[in-house]
């Protein structure tokens, strides 16, 4: 008889764990998403589901290779093989289906859980697809291979080889998607069963189709010479058997803007602009204008810009006429600038003193250190016995004490350091 399950036990649990990974966890424990990261997409269910199924199978390995093999096959046979069925070994396996990060997959676990449970302990050995007993025939989210859509319809080229096996069927093994068939580079048609546009039929058979590379500017040809073409590109014509590049600048075929100028290239063309000298051209340069624009003049074949300074006179005082590409300006002579729309002469700033940015207080520092250095140099002097310098050194302690002392010495001193 199979076990009964504990209908509390495994439901709590998975309640337990959703709720753990609901609740909001330390900030560092939490990724940053890259700068600048566009959003990701959801993954289909069905996709969901099969990652599920999977994790699952992976959990049911583990636990056989971590629970059997002891070497006791009695205790084995008699103990482990109520194991393998119970409810203990499902717990476990469930703990490790899904990541803490993959919430789709917490998602769909908790709605599906009770379907886990009756496929454990009721359906498991009759059904033993557990991805095609509970992703298609239950939830309905996914399609057998090769089927696509709510009603899992057949892709096209048939369930067995979707799109001829040259191409990938939007949808498939899903309940979505259109069923229409994504081509691979050479093949076309409804399901990828012929050669696309520049290529051929190299080899064929009733299963395998082979499409080689048409001569580079045939869109149908028998093979790959150049003289296998049967239809052109566009911008090419059919001439000989043989793909010829049409000249749209030579056949008005083109259609350029008024001051733009055609150019030819290799099955097709492209329009260029002409010369700021040029009011409309017929190639590139000043050379090629079919009139100049305003503010050049025809010398020879060429538009040239005109020297309007050589007439104009600028209004403003103190104005000059600078000429550019085309036109004119008026700027403020030299030594003047522009203030409010008027040019004015620029104030030449007062030479400072190096000490000019100076405050006060330290005004008064450097000039005890100034005299200090000056009396200790004096001093050093008369110290050698030199009656001259003894002198001196007296004579100018005296004047310093008596000139520091006037009211007039700081004003004097401090002009001197700053340059005034």
């Amino acid at each position: 008889m199979a076990p009964q399950p504990l209908r509390g036990l495994v439901p709590s649990l998975l309640w337990s764990l959703s709720l753990f990974l609901s609740l909001p966890g330390p900030v560092w424990l939490q990724p940053s998403p890259p700068p600048h990261s566009s959003p990701r997409a959801e993954p289909h269910p069905c996709h969901t589901c099969r990652a599920l199924v999977d994790s699952f199978n992976k959990g049911l390995e583990r636990t056989n290779r971590d629970n059997f093999g002891g070497g006791n096959t009695a205790w084995e046979e008699e103990k482990l093989s109520k194991y393998k069925d119970s409810e203990t070994r499902l717990v476990e396996v469930l703990e490790g289906v899904c990541s803490k990060s993959d919430f789709e997959c917490h998602r769909l676990l908790e709605l599906s859980e009770e379907l886990v449970e009756a496929w454990w302990f009721h359906r498991q050995h009759e059904a033993p697809d557990l991805f095609q007993w509970l992703c298609s025939d239950s939830l309905k989210l996914c399609c057998p291979s090769g089927t696509f859509g709510p009603s899992c319809l057949p892709c096209p080229g048939g369930t067995e080889r979707p799109c001829g096996g040259y191409g990938q069927c939007e949808g498939e093994g899903t309940r979505g998607g259109s069923g229409h068939c994504d081509c691979q580079v050479g093949y076309g048609g409804e399901a990828c069963g012929q050669c696309g546009l520049g290529y051929f039929e190299a080899e064929r058979n009733s299963s395998h189709l082979v499409c080689s590379a048409c001569f580079g500017p045939c869109a149908r040809c028998t093979g790959p010479e150049e003289s296998h073409c049967l239809q052109c590109k566009k911008g090419w014509a059919l001439h000989h058997l043989k793909c010829v590049d049409i000249d749209e600048c030579g056949t008005e075929q083109a259609s350029c803007g008024p001051d733009q100028f055609c150019v030819n290239t290799e099955g097709s063309y492209e329009c260029r602009d002409c010369a700021k000298a040029c009011l409309g051209c017929m190639g590139a340069g000043p050379g090629r204008c079919k009139k100049c624009s305003r503010g050049y003049q025809q010398v020879g074949s060429k538009c040239l810009d005109v020297d309007e300074c050589e007439t104009v006179v600028c209004p403003g005082e103190n104005e000059q006429c600078e000429n550019t590409e085309g036109s004119y300006r008026c700027v403020c002579a030299e030594g003047y600038r522009q203030e409010e729309g008027v040019c004015m002469k620029e104030k030449i700033p007062e030479s400072a003193g190096i000490f000019a940015e100076m405050t006060e207080d330290e005004m008064v520092v450097l000039q005890q250190m100034f005299f200090g250095v000056i009396i200790c140099a004096l001093a050093t002097l008369a110290a050698k016995g030199d009656l001259v310098f003894t002198a001196i050194f007296i004579g100018a302690v005296a004047a310093m004490t008596g000139y520091w002392l006037s009211e007039r010495s700081d004003r004097v001193l401090e002009g001197f350091i700053k340059g005034r």
